[in-house]
């Protein structure tokens, strides 16, 4: 019998993801979209256009042993006030249905005295307004599953890249590419987290085949961390230089240029840009070092799947328009 996923926010970009690689592994998929919001191009997907709230229509659409994955990512700017409300409204179509719920989470939570690999049982001392968001998410979403209401699971991972805009990886480094510059938020030497989102998508899809395979390996609440890559800027000079040199954006003999985000400017303005005031809370990360372990995930799934760097790279860039589409889109591997 085929199983159902929900992806609420399902055109979004972990959402549109998650939605094919749900598919590609033979799950009926359906996603949730605001109210005249226009479907993405995306064969044997079944799109909802229904309101978050109407936990009635949603759970009739999706019906008994479906599998939810939250997908709903509000703009920094309106953290405070959505996510909160929206994680409930997912709270309550899962129990309605009696569903395991799905959370990406990240690496907010545990503040900027974190060490440098991350377990899944780290003390979280979140600092900043978005990590103690995303600490109370985890908390509401470990209440209500303890309570026997529903099964809940959240995968955490580093920054993402691929599958379309609206991250790091296309609002600074790949941004100014053409003029044969790399531009990074933080310090060059300094490691950090990413995640592929492809990858990840297919990582969702495998804890959601053994959750609903082997229940009795499953808590009511369980976290997962997503290793992905660990990274720093001269690492993606690295890999991202040969592309740039294939497209003709440098000239021969040249090196990559190395720019730096302009958090001064950021410093200056926030007080009327509030999406700068709220990238900059998050500035800390770029300059400590973090990575995260995966032994827990592994022992569940087996290999993380893992694209090459290298491909997947091409792959992001090519998904942002900056490269023909002359490759396979991913080069999916394993990694323990």
């Amino acid at each position: 019998m085929q199983s159902t996923v929900l992806i609420l926010g399902g055109r979004g970009r972990f959402g549109l993801a998650a939605a094919r690689a749900f598919r590609d592994a033979g799950w009926r998929v359906l996603g949730q979209l605001r109210p005249g919001t226009n479907p993405p191009a995306a064969p044997g997907i079944e799109w909802l256009s229904t309101d978050l709230r109407d936990t009635p229509a949603l759970a009739a659409a999706a019906g008994a042993e479906a599998v939810i994955v939250h997908a709903v990512n509000p703009s920094y700017p309106q953290w405070e006030q959505e996510a909160m409300p929206a994680l409930e409204n997912a709270i309550e179509l899962a129990t309605e249905l009696k569903a395991l719920l799905m959370l990406p989470g990240n690496v907010y939570n545990f503040g900027a005295g974190m060490p440098s690999v991350l377990q899944e049982d780290t003390p979280q001392q979140a600092h900043t307004r978005k990590g103690r968001i995303r600490v109370a998410m985890e908390q509401r979403m470990s209440q209500a599953s303890t309570a026997g209401a529903l099964r809940a699971v959240v995968v955490r991972s580093g920054d993402f890249f691929g599958s379309g805009k609206g991250s790091w990886f296309d609002l600074a480094l790949a941004k100014n590419l053409r003029q044969g510059k790399l531009t990074y938020p933080g310090a060059w030497d300094v490691p950090t987290a990413w995640a592929y989102l492809p990858d990840l998508a297919q990582t969702f899809e495998r804890v959601a085949r053994q959750a609903l395979a082997e229940p009795h390996r499953f808590r009511p609440f369980e976290d997962f961390h997503f290793k992905g890559y660990h990274l720093s800027g001269a690492n993606w000079v690295a890999v991202l230089e040969p592309l740039v040199r294939q497209q003709g954006w440098l000239r021969p003999q040249a090196s990559l240029k190395r720019g730096a985000m302009p958090w001064w400017l950021f410093k200056s303005v926030g007080w009327a840009v509030p999406l700068f005031r709220e990238l900059l809370e998050m500035q800390y990360l770029w300059h400590t070092p973090h990575a995260l372990a995966n032994d827990k995930l592994t022992r569940l799934i087996g290999p993380e799947p893992h694209t090459e760097l290298a491909s997947a790279a091409q792959a992001a860039l090519t998904d942002l328009g900056l490269l023909p589409a002359v490759m396979p889109r991913t080069g999916t591997a394993v990694l323990a």
